[in-house]
């Protein structure tokens, strides 16, 4: 099999890592390279060729998961005529519902990751980036009336724990109680 183009190449290499950042949301990253390389359509053969390590690989996942959810803000931001509130609400009605419970690799990596950050040393570039997003996450739903802080705790819990409980009628009371937690005096 002959060599692959530096365009096919790079293209290989961004089609990995956004497959390692919707797996490393749904599965944690203890996912195995094998199965990365699987999901991406490629041979595990090649996963050495373009990245040094799979850490290397989970630090550009956790960059890629959290630049999703921050053009995500964006998008928002924009859709509501750059009304801040508006967009901040919008974004909690989809975070606490059942469709992003159940979409765990589409999510968001504050709640996915948390678990596995916190078994990570505490010096690696995939941690320095989750807790930058967390950071900027905060601070974005930050409003002159609520701390940006305990809405992103609130929401991340109440997701973590509707996916836990997913199945339950506890599981939908969760997310219900802390959306309207969140947005009593909208």
């Amino acid at each position: 099999m002959g060599r692959v183009s530096q365009a096919q190449a790079q293209d290989n290499r961004r089609r990995v890592v956004e497959t390692a950042s919707r797996l490393i949301r749904e599965q944690g990253t203890h996912v195995s390279v094998a199965d990365l390389m699987n999901a991406a359509g490629l041979t595990h053969g090649g996963f050495y060729k373009q990245f040094a390590s799979k850490e290397a690989l989970i630090d550009e996942a956790t960059a890629q998961a959290f630049g999703e959810l921050a053009q995500h803000h964006k998008d928002g931001f924009d859709q509501h005529a750059g009304q801040r509130d508006a967009a901040q609400r919008a974004l909690i009605d989809t975070y606490l519902s059942a469709e992003h419970r159940d979409s765990a690799a589409d999510g968001c990596p504050a709640a996915a990751l948390a678990t596995d950050m916190t078994r990570d040393g505490g010096d690696s570039e995939a941690r320095r980036v989750y807790t930058q997003g967390v950071g900027e996450f905060a601070h974005w739903l930050s409003s002159k009336d609520q701390d940006g802080i305990t809405r992103l705790c609130t929401m991340v819990g109440a997701l973590v724990l509707s996916r836990a409980t997913k199945g339950s009628p506890l599981s939908e009371e969760i997310l219900t109680t802390a959306r309207e937690a969140l947005t009593a005096g909208d």
